[in-house]
């Protein structure tokens, strides 16, 4: 990151090249006397970027790399060159510039950044005094008279050139809410799939609890049975089955405690992401097109081309945000992971009735016919790293869980022409939708 003091500096550079060159672009939108030129605006223009820098300083820097361009302009394109009247028509620049950036200066004109129409206006009277100092050098030095005339065609330029001002101003503004507005919609869409990530997160921890209940439970049952095998026996080895019974009664405490512990974690995850409001449903199109972002970016991250489409018809209402990102994303993820390095992945998206039915699509290799009844197990995977270490293989078999609980229909075949995957997806409106 560059200190506001060095990007001043990089500001005043390009300044000191651009005003003088923008002062010999000129227009005559009325006569050949009434000229326009985009030199005073394209000046202060250049002003309102300054952070630290006093404008005096740039002022009069410019005023000087002015009159020195006018006069090498002069010197190349003038046969009989004459120093002295080359200065005598444009040292007067030197002072409109160098006024200018005084008066800027003493208004203190950054504390008006956000107010455009008054940044113009203010613009204009400086414009206009500016104009009046340098001819009144030009009197002072050579008794040039100013007529009334003069006098209101400077007023009309310094009009007309706050309106170029102004039009550089609101261009910059818009382009700086534009940026704002994509800077905010990526944070949100990195929220969205974080909070659906924590949303699958929790399915796992959920199922974790039931599985912790029911060793707890198993445990305790054991140790009951012991107890009674060593009432009712008279065995030597009734000291055995003693200890036996105590340890698993201390598995059954130590269980129940990893259940409360990850019931509090479940219990804090659940009021991050199941307190529902509007903002947790979205159209599909939206969530559709963050799928095909962020795995875009997946893709080029593992090396790999791959072209996103999506299709989407019917009249669909708001989808509950995390049910659908998770779903989509781990099988759009797994797409990814199973093209090798060009490929394409298609996300389809229909209703049916009171049904969403979801498919995605890809040109990979494809699952084994013996492959597919097991591909929905925990565990199960058929992905490696570079080192030879498998993944968790609980992508999909978290999909399985989730469509199951809403009650829809989960289904893995071959693509078109027997290339790729295929997965569908049925769900219940009424389970996903906002709730009325």
């Amino acid at each position: 990151m560059h200190s506001p003091l060095k990007k001043d500096g990089y500001i005043l550079a390009l300044m000191l090249i651009t005003v003088p060159l923008a002062g010999e672009l000129k227009f005559y939108p009325v006569n050949e006397t009434f000229r326009i030129s985009f030199g005073a605006p394209t000046f202060f223009f250049f002003l309102l970027l300054f952070q630290r820098l006093p404008a005096v300083l740039p002022g009069f820097l410019t005023g000087i790399f002015v009159v020195g361009f006018r006069l090498l302009l002069d010197f190349y394109t003038h046969s009989s060159f004459d120093w002295a009247a080359s200065m005598r028509e444009h040292y007067s620049s030197f002072f409109y510039y160098f006024s200018y950036a005084l008066l800027f200066y003493v208004i203190r004109m950054e504390r008006f950044r956000e107010q455009t129409l008054l940044i113009a206006f203010i613009g204009m009277v400086i414009e206009i005094v500016a104009d009046l100092i340098e001819l009144l050098s030009q009197y002072v030095l050579f008794h040039i008279v100013v007529t009334w005339d003069a006098l209101l065609e400077m007023v009309v330029i310094a009009l007309s050139h706050s309106f170029v001002v102004l039009s550089f101003l609101n261009m910059i503004r818009l382009y700086e809410t534009q940026a704002r507005e994509k800077q905010t919609r990526a944070q949100h869409e990195h929220m969205l799939l974080l909070i659906s990530n924590l949303y699958e997160e929790s399915i796992h921890l959920k199922k974790t609890l039931q599985n912790a209940e029911n060793i707890t439970v198993k445990s305790f049952e054991l140790y009951q049975g012991l107890q009674q095998l060593k009432s009712e026996s008279d065995h030597p080895a009734q000291a055995t089955v003693e200890s036996f019974a105590k340890k698993a009664l201390i598995i059954a405490g130590e269980v129940h405690e990893i259940k409360k512990d990850n019931q509090r974690i479940f219990a804090g995850l659940q009021k991050l992401i199941s307190h529902e409001n509007k903002a947790d449903f979205m159209d599909v199109r939206q969530l559709v097109d963050i799928i095909m972002r962020s795995n875009q970016k997946y893709a080029s991250l593992l090396g790999k081309q791959i072209a996103f489409s999506c299709a989407i018809s019917g009249q669909h209402p708001h989808y509950h945000a995390f049910t659908l990102l998770s779903l989509l994303n781990n099988i759009v993820a797994n797409a990814v992971e199973a093209i090798q390095e060009t490929g394409r992945i298609v996300i389809r998206v229909e209703r049916n009735g009171e049904f969403v039915e979801l498919l995605v699509a890809d040109d990979g290799p494809g699952v084994p016919p013996r492959r597919k009844k097991l591909m929905f197990k925990p565990g199960f995977t058929t992905k490696y790293d570079q080192q030879g270490t498998p993944s968790t293989g609980i992508g999909l078999s978290y999909v399985k869980e989730i469509v199951d609980e809403l009650e829809g229909e989960l289904a893995a075949r071959d693509g078109a022409n027997g290339r790729g995957t295929e997965f569908f997806i049925r769900l219940p409106i009424n389970h996903v939708r906002e709730k009325e």
